[in-house]
C-alpha cells in the first residue's frame, strides 16, 4: 500500500478517536458502553496494538455494537485490529473504567491464528510485559496484574 494513504488513515483515526472520546465524555448519550479485549500470550510476549491516536498501546479489542455479545465483539475487534481469527476465548474478568468513557470491559484470554496485519487503528506487535506496563492505556492498567499472573503460569 502506498505510504501516503496509510498516513492519511492514521491521521484520520487520530482525529476520529480523540474527538469521539472527548464528545462522549461530555455527552454520554448511550450511557455506559460495553467493550471486550483479548489477552493473547505467546512465547513470553503479549499481543498489543500500538495505537495511531497517540494513546500508547492497548490489548486488541473495542466497543460492542448494539445487541452484540461480549465474545462476538472480541472476535470482530481482534480481526479488525490485527487480522487474526480468534480460535478460542476464555472469559477472565469484567471491570468498569471511567478513564476515557464510562465502559464495562470484558476480558478474555484468547488463542488466535492467521497473519498479523496493521489497521487504521494501529500496528499490532508482540511485547514483553515490562514494555507494555510503561505504555499501556490508562483504562487498561487494571489488567497488568492479571497479565503478570498469566505470564507466570497462573
Amino acid at each position: 500500500m502506498p505510504i501516503f494513504p496509510q498516513t492519511l488513515k492514521r491521521r484520520a483515526f487520530w482525529l476520529v478517536a480523540r474527538v469521539s472520546f472527548k464528545l462522549y465524555r461530555w455527552f454520554p448519550v448511550f450511557g455506559t458502553l460495553r467493550a471486550s479485549v483479548a489477552i493473547i500470550y505467546r512465547d513470553k510476549r503479549f499481543l498489543v496494538v500500538q495505537r495511531n491516536d497517540g494513546r500508547g498501546v492497548s490489548l486488541p479489542g473495542g466497543i460492542s455494537n448494539r445487541g452484540e455479545t461480549e465474545e462476538s465483539t472480541l472476535r470482530r475487534e481482534v480481526e479488525e485490529e490485527t487480522g487474526l481469527a480468534v480460535q478460542s476465548a476464555e472469559f477472565q474478568t469484567r471491570y468498569f473504567s471511567n478513564t476515557d468513557v464510562p465502559c464495562n470491559i470484558s476480558v478474555f484470554r484468547a488463542e488466535v491464528s492467521g497473519e498479523i496485519r496493521e489497521s487504521w487503528e494501529g500496528s499490532p506487535r508482540w511485547m514483553a510485559l515490562e514494555e507494555i506496563a510503561q505504555q499501556i492505556m490508562n483504562s487498561q492498567h487494571p489488567l497488568l496484574e492479571l497479565m503478570r499472573r498469566l505470564a507466570d503460569g497462573g
